[in-house]
């Protein structure tokens, strides 16, 4: 099949003004956020609005042999969702519908075109809740979060888009309509076919829907917030919070790279001092004197550890202004150049050590890294900034990338906690994973896409 017949099969399915090949148009659909990872130039860009269309696209593309993208909003930080020269890019965001709330069983059936934030609120006024919570959440939709196995600031109690996530409905590459999972409770009939598409970044098939679970509205949080002097003292506070059996709704750690940039960007002193060099902040949603008590045992915990300042509220208006400190960091450091965030996860007992190491390996390459991350699951985001003009810079900035991984590894960590493997962190997962690791991934995706037709060369080579 030729390039114009293809074209005229796309438009059959998905409707001609549902298939863009203007240049420019499909230039702004060919890579996320993620600067380090290549990307080439698709074959046109088509927004399909129903699962048939999706069947039809991608058993005319089959046919073709034309490789297919999935694509949600773009908010993605590892380039897995990126084209590559020739592709068609299938931009899943008219999915763009709640399909159900059912607040008795607790779950909704979503499309996943729908804004993270949109589906939150929409399932709150039912007194339900959706935890996972992406800072990209305004704007990232849920077929991204299902396709990245997103995180987010709630993830140390709530778990990451995977806890949430009930059963599927997929378009393979055959065409077909595959249905994962559930709507129980429970359910342990065959393979967990559900949790292997989670994460697989679109190399598998094509998610058209989902079924998550929701949990019901937590209370007001109260929000704490600890400045130590030393990356130490704040890393022993996060160990002991573990110990001891503490589970705050979040908890959150800022270097002093990183506080320095939100104080100045939000124009207001978050009352660390001048010689703060690390910031937690936590919050419970417990609600009334729960709250009060988890808030104030993690206080104490903070004060043991040396906490030079250690505050506690119960105001929201004043809790989400310290929130909005962490929130706030990638923008903030747009002020000083360009940013490369990387993502890796470590034993919590062992985050001091990996922000220390980022100060290392900061004074070697010669630019400023600021770490941010979700200090109770371990995973940190350090964050090297660099000259959009300056290959050097440029150049130092990725091998300050690949250091941090390497360090990550080495402390007995993962090179992703949330952001994925697509484009750029391939040679790391056959690191981590190893030989007999690698070999299962290329026989799942072989027995699922035999001609390598979704996402190829993300993720892993065939070869």
């Amino acid at each position: 099949m030729g390039t114009d017949a293809l074209l005229t099969k796309l438009q059959e399915a998905a409707g001609k003004d549902a298939v863009l090949t203007d240049p420019d148009v499909i230039d702004s659909y060919s890579r996320d956020m993620m600067p380090l990872a290549p990307s080439g130039r698709p074959l046109a860009v088509v927004k399909p609005a129903d699962v048939e269309a999706v069947q039809a696209i991608v058993r005319a593309c089959a046919a073709a042999k034309v490789p297919i993208v999935p694509r949600g909003a773009g908010s993605g930080l590892s380039g897995a969702a990126n084209a590559i020269d020739g592709c068609v890019m299938l931009v899943m965001t008219k999915f763009d519908q709640v399909l159900e709330i059912d607040p008795g069983n607790r779950l909704a059936v979503v499309q996943p075109g729908v804004v993270n934030l949109d589906f939150r609120n929409a399932v709150e006024k039912h007194g339900l809740f959706y935890p996972p919570d992406p800072s990209s959440y305004d704007w990232c939709t849920i077929g991204g979060n299902l396709s990245t196995n997103a995180g987010g600031l709630c993830c140390v109690k709530y778990g990451v888009t995977t806890d949430a996530v009930l059963g599927l409905e997929i378009v393979l590459a055959d065409g077909s309509l595959l249905k994962t999972g559930r709507r129980t409770v429970k359910g342990v009939a065959g393979y967990d076919l559900t949790k292997l598409f989670i994460g697989s970044e679109g190399t598998l098939g094509v998610i058209t829907q989902a079924t998550v679970a929701l949990r019901p509205l937590p209370q007001a949080p109260g929000t704490l917030v600890a400045g130590f002097d030393h990356t130490e003292k704040a890393g022993e506070a996060v160990a002991r919070v573990v110990r001891e059996g503490l589970v705050p709704s979040l908890m959150e750690i800022m270097d002093a790279s990183s506080i320095k940039a939100a104080e100045h960007y939000l124009k207001t002193d978050l009352g660390a001092g001048s010689d703060c060099q690390a910031l937690l902040l936590c919050q419970s949603d417990s609600g009334g004197e729960a709250a009060r008590r988890e808030l104030a045992a993690l206080e104490q915990i903070c004060v043991d550890c040396g906490a030079s300042m250690a505050y506690a509220t119960d105001d929201l208006a004043e809790g989400r202004m310290l929130l909005q400190a962490r929130r706030v960091v990638l923008t903030a450091l747009e002020e000083y150049g360009v940013w490369l965030t990387d993502d890796v996860s470590v034993p919590r007992t062992r985050i001091a050590e990996l922000i220390q190491a980022c100060e290392r390996i900061s004074e070697e390459v010669g630019l400023r890294i600021a770490v941010v991350g979700h200090a109770g699951d371990g995973n940190m985001h350090p964050t090297i900034v660099y000259a959009p003009d300056s290959e050097d810079e440029f150049s130092r900035a990725r091998k300050a990338f690949d250091d941090i991984l390497a360090v990550g590894l080495s402390l007995g960590g993962t090179v992703t906690g949330e952001h994925g493997v697509g484009k750029i962190k391939k040679e790391w997962l056959e690191r981590e994973i190893g030989p007999v690791g690698m070999r299962v991934h290329r026989q799942i995706k072989q027995a699922l896409d035999p001609e390598n037709l979704f996402n190829p060369g993300s993720m892993f080579s065939m070869t």
